[in-house]
């Protein structure tokens, strides 16, 4: 089945003024309703990275567990969590990062990934880069190196994807949402 952007965009929801006012929030959730969108953004995820050299796929919590699962299943690599603060067992090393409002910090076990690790970063949405950038900083404490982010859905406005890329780290999404 092949890859239908419009198809997948009409999939998903925008809720407007959730969780505050302004802000079009762009819902998933009704994705994982509709198996043949599913299927066609897991799909298309898998398919770019087959043959490439990764070697882990780090999922950032919670929504970006949901498809890079399937993709670490099809390409029989392992899944790596990237949490918030507080919520892995063991030991973990943490990383805190600016929300337009505050800080937040995410986590990684310390046997997560290590040198010579290539690792795809998973995500659902890449709004301001905050996250991803974390995920990059604790991947490369670990002493694995980052191959790329990827996520679903960008929101170009926020400019996360250029401060991600500014970083030195490819980027790729399905789908961008301009305007907030």
């Amino acid at each position: 089945m092949s890859y239908d952007e419009c198809y997948v965009k009409s999939v998903i929801r925008t809720i407007p003024d959730w969780p505050e006012k302004g802000v079009m929030f762009r819902d998933i959730t009704p994705l994982f309703k509709d198996p043949k969108a599913l299927r066609m953004v897991a799909d298309d995820f898998i398919q770019r990275y087959i043959g490439t050299e990764i070697t882990h796929i780090a999922s950032i919590d919670a929504r970006g567990f949901l498809i890079s699962s399937i993709m670490a299943y099809h390409l029989n690599i392992p899944l790596v969590l990237v949490r918030k603060k507080g919520k892995l067992p063991g030991e973990t090393i943490h990383a805190e990062y600016r929300l337009e409002y505050g800080t937040a910090a995410v986590e990684m076990q310390t046997d997560s990934v290590g040198p010579g690790d290539k690792v795809l970063i998973f995500d659902d949405l890449i709004a301001t880069g905050g996250t991803i950038l974390a995920a990059s900083t604790l991947i490369k404490e670990l002493g694995a190196s980052v191959y790329e982010a990827a996520a679903l859905i960008d929101l170009p406005d926020l400019e996360g994807s250029t401060r991600i890329q500014d970083a030195g780290i490819p980027v790729h999404t399905l789908l961008a949402y301009e305007g907030l």
